[in-house]
């Protein structure tokens, strides 16, 4: 139990949340990161475009380091959840589902999105992942694939989109409905086929994996790929800032400043919660922004008060 008024609350222990924490510990503030270890981070097998690791690094690893450092300099990590902020006077009151009320002067929020996921059973999805065969990321790991066969599961402009960036890659790729039948203009139609992408109307079905393959049935049969990739969109975990009224647009992204303040005096964002690339490096680099602002703004506040 944490009987003193901290200076920051994390919520998400991720890249974001993670660099946040060494940042303000280092700024010698009273910071806690509270996790409910549900991240995405945890499932990448081996990220290989994370500077300064030329051999790559899973996400596990990454993690596992990134904690030790921060406690090394003080921060104190909690797993838990979240299930409320609300601020008290000059003061933000955090409660975890262990029922435990932590208070703040300033809040940063670093849940991230959920990604949505094709219809399979979890433990074939999770070794899928696991393998590599099954991938979320054509910006960490396109690269991987290059020259071999892979399909994209979606459509719409989403599908399509993705479908075209992977053509880079290799020249076999197929768009899979995640349902029976596409949802695609006359000009998506004809953005794949200039490029050579296949059209699947599905429906998507995983049968099984083999040693490098995933085998995927639609309603025209049965194929392998070299990797599937999922193009169905994500959540938002911002319902945290939407109950203290942080602005947020139609998608659910989180509103911030160029310091990534919300709009919600006190509170702060990074990271995928807030709108950008989705990306390790660039979530690292929000929560250095937002760590700095963060001391920064609790040092105007104290001057004010001398």
């Amino acid at each position: 139990m944490i009987n003193t008024v901290l200076d920051c609350v994390i919520i998400g222990g991720g890249p974001a949340g993670l660099t946040a924490a060494i940042y303000l510990a280092r700024y010698h503030l009273n910071v806690l990161v509270i996790d409910a270890d549900c991240g995405r981070a945890a499932t990448i097998p081996l990220s290989r475009n994370r500077a300064g690791f030329p051999e790559g690094i899973s996400g596990v690893e990454l993690l596992t380091r990134m904690r030790a450092q921060a406690e090394k300099y003080g921060a104190t990590l909690r797993k838990n959840q979240v299930v409320q902020i609300e601020k008290q006077e000059s003061f933000f009151s955090t409660r975890t589902a262990a029922g435990e009320n932590v208070l703040s002067r300033t809040v940063l929020l670093a849940t991230g999105v959920f990604n949505r996921r094709p219809r399979m059973p979890e433990a074939l999805h999770d070794e899928a992942v696991a393998r590599s065969l099954l991938r979320y990321c054509p910006i960490c790991d396109a690269y991987e694939i290059t020259d071999r066969r892979i399909a994209v599961v979606g459509t719409g402009d989403r599908g399509v989109n993705e479908s075209v960036f992977l053509r880079s890659f290799t020249t076999d790729v197929t768009l899979i409905s995640h349902e029976m039948g596409h949802d695609l203009t006359g000009q998506n139609v004809a953005r794949l086929a200039r490029r050579g992408i296949k059209i699947d109307s599905g429906p998507f079905e995983c049968l099984g994996l083999f040693d490098d393959e995933i085998a995927v049935r639609t309603a025209a049969g049965n194929m392998v790929f070299a990797a599937v990739y999922p193009a169905l969109g994500s959540d938002i975990h911002s319902e945290l800032a939407a109950s203290l009224g942080a602005e947020r647009p139609d998608d659910g992204c989180v509103i911030v400043d160029r310091h990534q303040r919300t709009s919600f005096l006190g509170l702060y964002a990074a990271g995928d919660v807030v709108f950008g690339l989705d990306q390790m490096s660039h979530a690292m680099g929000q929560a250095g922004v937002a760590a700095t602002a963060i001391r920064n703004d609790l040092e105007e506040q104290a001057a004010l008060l001398r």
